[in-house]
């Protein structure tokens, strides 16, 4: 993690909580909120392959899913968060267990609604990108 960049108190304590970190094998390695960018990444794992030895679609989606959300929530206020209205995903290239990286930045933050890039590499391969609709909820007024 950027050190001049610190992940903000909500943001750790939603990623605190969130069983996919593990799953994933997540780890942020920058977050500039100025910049409206991420980096994170992850780990496939042999349980993420296909009989073919790939990585499954499915993990990369999510993974992809993942980082375009985290991206959105890191510049919520505390008590709100983000649903993934839509990933569209294209599969560039195959990937195999070990690290990926994922990157992501907002295209449009709106008020409600975020359009986010989301792209997934490995070594100088991309593999993977996305483009995702967000939609900010957030908590009933009392």
């Amino acid at each position: 993690m950027n050190p001049s960049h610190p992940i903000p108190a909500s943001l750790q304590t939603l990623l605190s909580q969130t069983p996919v970190t593990d799953l994933l094998g997540r780890h942020i390695q920058l977050l500039d909120l100025q910049a409206g960018t991420i980096v994170v990444q992850y780990q496939a794992t042999e349980q993420f392959l296909n009989p073919a030895r790939q990585v499954q679609g499915g993990m990369l989606s999510s993974m992809l899913d993942d980082v375009t959300a985290v991206l959105v929530t890191a510049t919520l206020e505390p008590g709100a968060f983000c649903a993934t209205l839509s990933l569209n995903t294209s599969f560039l290239a195959s990937a195999k267990a070990g690290a990926l990286i994922g990157k992501a930045h907002f295209e449009r933050r709106g008020k409600n609604i975020c359009n986010v890039r989301g792209e997934l590499w490995q070594g100088d391969t991309l593999v993977a990108s996305a483009s995702a609709v967000c939609m900010v909820r957030r908590p009933a007024s009392a």
